[in-house]
């Protein structure tokens, strides 16, 4: 049976799209928040009472799953929520560096716009209230919106698709991280940093403070593989 909090991302899932779409983003994020735990099975027919749509759907978005990584769909015997590998975290680690240090660059020489930077400010703003309340959900929620501003205010959409695709192992670090590993001010002053460096219309500064940020989850990795050793498919690296 579906948990109260799964059923509360369904209700609050309002960006739009289709049944399939819809399905992918909640049980997507409900396996990155640990809700639905590796190894666990999904079942096709229990999701698909559970939010009163018909199967296909449900297939159609095991299938995306599957290609992010997050499930292992076996043919004739189920779906079973995948461990995190360190592996696949790395490289998602090294793709999204790669993408969005060019990001920062790209923004830093064209600059952005001001209703841009008042929405970065303002997230930025809006997380640091949350790290003094403690709402870990709603801090991780306004750090992937950072950076969504962030990319598609320096008009490149098809760079936060590609990110988008492959940082799904990431996340479930990134939110195991949250907030015992990396400290959420430290968080918060590094994105401050990339915009203070985007206003200065300093590439180099932009590139390096969007590579130190990055690089942060290397720093947690080994001790989140320590402390949640049995959720990790390769604890030796």
């Amino acid at each position: 049976m579906l948990t109260p909090a799964i059923a509360e991302l369904w209700e609050q899932d309002a960006t739009g799209g289709s049944v399939r779409q819809r399905l992918y983003r909640v049980l997507r994020l409900a396996i990155i928040r640990m809700q639905f735990a590796p190894g666990q099975a999904l079942s096709e027919k229990e999701i698909s009472d559970a939010f009163s749509v018909s199967r296909q759907p449900v297939r159609e978005a095991f299938i995306r799953l599957s290609e992010a990584g997050l499930v292992d769909v076996r043919p004739q015997r189920g779906t079973y929520v995948v461990g995190i590998s360190q592996k696949s975290v790395r490289e998602a680690r090294f793709v999204r560096e790669a993408v969005e240090t060019a990001v920062s660059a790209s923004a830093a020489r064209q600059g952005l716009a001001d209703k841009v930077i008042y929405e970065l400010r303002d997230l930025i703003e809006r997380q640091v209230r949350c790290a003094s309340s403690g709402q870990y959900d709603q801090f991780f929620i306004l750090d992937e919106d950072f950076h969504r501003v962030f990319a598609l205010g320096a008009g490149h959409e098809t760079a936060w698709r590609v990110i988008e695709e492959v940082k799904a192992q990431l996340d479930r670090v990134r939110y195991l991280s949250v907030p015992d590993t990396t400290p959420f001010e430290k968080l918060v002053q590094q994105h401050a940093d990339i915009v203070d460096a985007i206003e200065q219309r300093d590439e180099d500064k932009a590139r390096q403070a969007m590579l130190m940020h990055q690089s942060e989850i290397l720093i947690s990795l080994p001790q989140m593989v320590q402390r949640f050793s049995p959720i990790f498919e390769d604890t030796n690296g």
